[in-house]
């Protein structure tokens, strides 16, 4: 009881947060048919510029930290990524109506990691004094890449099987590749691998911290319209889909977090980082995820898995996962 008068008026204090206010205000722009629009050139470059801050901030930290404290981390960022993926296969693909190809899509696409949700719970820790470490942000490709790994190949895997070719030989590296090469985790690893070798401190001062919130701002009013607009797509496939969207990101992100509480036992990683481990895990690709995802299970339904990554699971993820972990972080904390 004690827990939760304290988890309470936290959990709301963080709902008035100005990411999630610019959020719902893009869902209600959309919502009421107004004709703005953000131009996609506008929406690329803000990404990247996102991106490359978080990946600065996380290889500058990665210069001045040691490396082993992020062995941990690491490792249970590509766990929870596979992990997510048969979650779904075995919960989601078990649904009637659902084929195994669209579940293993959606929870591919739910293993990986948004770059906009990323970029949201940063300056909300900042914002409520949880300290974390700033090399987090370079968890992102340790879970993104793995499950987008990990469902092409159980997709492959199953389609072969049921056509009765198992013959043919799944390759993994050109599934890696592409996922490297893909413009979020290329503009993560660019800032992580500048930040690492050059000393890109006075640019980093004087350009991408200040702009960063502003630019949050309006990729939430993008991803708030993107989200309304996906709806209708959603309300084509079955309801299992929006069911899914929105408890496997709370699922998700509490098996990160409590992966993170161990490793904050044994190793003494802050309960902050813990925080941004879960978050990734319950955010799901707006990015990177998608255009691999296609390319991989072409088999699959894109309405099904990328409506309701970004109708229902993204929403959830900043306006539920954000301040539900922050609010158990400050009650941990004695806040």
């Amino acid at each position: 009881m004690t827990f939760l008068s304290d988890f309470v008026p936290l959990f709301l204090e963080q709902l008035q947060s100005p990411t999630l206010g610019f959020l719902i205000g893009g869902i209600i722009v959309a919502a009421l048919g107004s004709q703005l629009a953000i131009p996609d050139s506008i929406y690329k470059f803000i990404s990247f510029f996102l991106l490359m801050k978080i990946g600065l901030t996380g290889g500058i930290a990665i210069r001045n930290s040691n490396p082993s404290e992020i062995l941990l981390p690491a490792l249970a960022a590509v766990l929870v990524g596979i992990v997510v993926v048969f979650i779904a296969r075995y919960t989601l693909g078990k649904l009637p109506g659902i084929s195994v190809p669209d579940a293993v899509a959606t929870g591919g696409l739910f293993g990986a990691v948004s770059g906009s949700t990323l970029a949201a719970v940063l300056p909300q820790l900042d914002s409520a004094k949880i300290p974390y470490e700033a090399w987090t942000a370079a968890l992102y490709p340790f879970m993104d890449i793995p499950a987008l790994v990990t469902a092409i190949v159980v997709a492959s895997v199953y389609i072969s099987k049921k056509s009765g070719n198992t013959a043919d030989k799944v390759e993994i590296w050109p599934i890696i590749k592409e996922s490297i090469q893909s413009s979020a985790v290329t503009s993560l690893l660019l800032g992580v691998a500048l930040g690492i070798l050059t000393k890109p401190e006075p640019v980093y001062e004087s350009f991408f911290n200040p702009l960063f919130r502003g630019f949050l701002a309006i990729l939430m009013i993008i991803m708030g319209m993107e989200a309304a607009q996906r709806m209708n797509e959603l309300r084509k496939v079955a309801q299992w889909f929006a069911i899914y969207a929105f408890f496997s990101p709370i699922v998700h992100g509490f098996l990160a977090f409590g992966l993170g509480l161990i490793i904050h036992k044994l190793t003494g990683f802050s309960i902050g980082g813990a925080v941004v481990l879960a978050v990734i895990a319950a955010s799901s690709s707006d990015i990177s995820g998608p255009p691999t995802l296609r390319a991989g299970i072409p088999s699959a339904n894109p309405s099904a898995y990328i409506g309701a990554s970004t109708a229902i699971g993204t929403p959830v993820a900043i306006a539920i996962c954000i301040p539900l972990f922050i609010g158990i972080a400050e009650v941990l904390l004695g806040r």
